[in-house]
């Protein structure tokens, strides 16, 4: 086995994820308990008992997921469920991409925490001073996205698999573009229920601020390979990293291209750490052949 932890992207969190592994892996209960001492509140009150409406906000979310993937970490290697030498590949989508630098070490659990709840506050306020939209865009070529893209004026936030693309920008914009898709005979168009317009130029005052603070953050070398959203290739160098986890908050997510990454570079199964379920449905799209497996709560570490 060459194994691949893939961890997951705003939009999978749900009411009572990590409530198992709290009640059931002391490893996992020390994630969530120094979490609250991070960050000065209970996430894993708002993780295990909602309200929905809180759980779902950006700056909370983000951290939720952090350390709901994380936390499942900690219970697979005290389960010993991980084998010798493994993982090998960590990728994540979007804010996933932190929490798997986090796993490879490239900074510590508090620190991880930290920088995920600052991208979350500054995404949140981003989206509160712009009117941002997305849709999703299903069965298309990605150079035909991209040309609705350019008559439109918006961007293509993600590349998910083949035939599901994600785009981004002013919510007008996107609205405008999402009737034109429909006029022309695109299928299935669908705008999306989101607080504003991620992965845009919508989202540069966050970006900028990001880089400010991430100036502060120390990163190290990660201890296995891990592959940025924004090229989808492996990054390794602690400046490199540093600069693609800025540039990921404007940039479009090639996650696709992260998936076929890890395969090519010798990844043999994928391991889903977080809730949902839905990264795994995304490597079937792009590769049937792939083994992959969802772990969202300890029922699944231990069946």
């Amino acid at each position: 086995m060459a194994l691949a932890l893939i961890f997951s992207g705003q939009g999978a969190q749900k009411i009572g994820m990590g409530q198992s592994l709290y009640e059931h892996s002391p490893a996992a209960r020390a994630r969530y308990d120094e979490a609250k001492a991070v960050l000065g509140w209970d996430l894993a009150q708002v993780c295990f008992a909602g309200p929905e409406s809180e759980l779902t906000q950006t700056k909370v979310c983000q951290p939720a997921l952090f350390v709901h993937g994380l936390a499942l970490l900690a219970a697979l290697q005290e389960q010993g469920r991980l084998p010798a030498g493994e993982p090998r590949y960590a990728l994540g989508l979007s804010l996933g991409e932190v929490t798997a630098y986090c796993a490879a070490g490239v900074f510590d659990f508090a620190t991880g925490l930290r920088v995920v709840a600052e991208r979350g506050r500054l995404m949140q306020l981003a989206c509160e001073q712009t009117t941002g939209g997305m849709a999703a865009i299903m069965g298309e070529e990605r150079a035909k996205v991209q040309e609705l893209c350019r008559e439109f004026d918006i961007e293509a936030a993600n590349f998910n698999a083949p035939g599901q693309i994600i785009v981004t920008g002013e919510k007008s914009k996107v609205d405008a573009a999402v009737t034109a898709a429909k006029a022309r005979g695109i299928k299935k168009v669908m705008p999306l229920k989101v607080a504003g317009a991620y992965h845009s130029r919508l989202m540069e005052p966050a970006r900028a601020a990001f880089a400010a603070f991430l100036e502060q953050v120390p990163f190290a070398a990660p201890r296995f390979a891990v592959f940025t959203n924004t090229t989808g290739q492996a990054v390794a160098e602690p400046a490199a990293i540093r600069a693609a986890l800025v540039r990921q908050v404007v940039a479009s997510v090639l996650w696709e291209d992260c998936m076929r990454a890890a395969a090519a570079a010798g990844a043999t199964e994928f391991w889903e750490l977080g809730p949902g379920g839905v990264l795994a449905g995304l490597a079937r799209r792009t590769e049937p052949t792939w083994p992959v497996k969802s772990l969202a709560e300890f029922s699944d570490l231990t069946a």
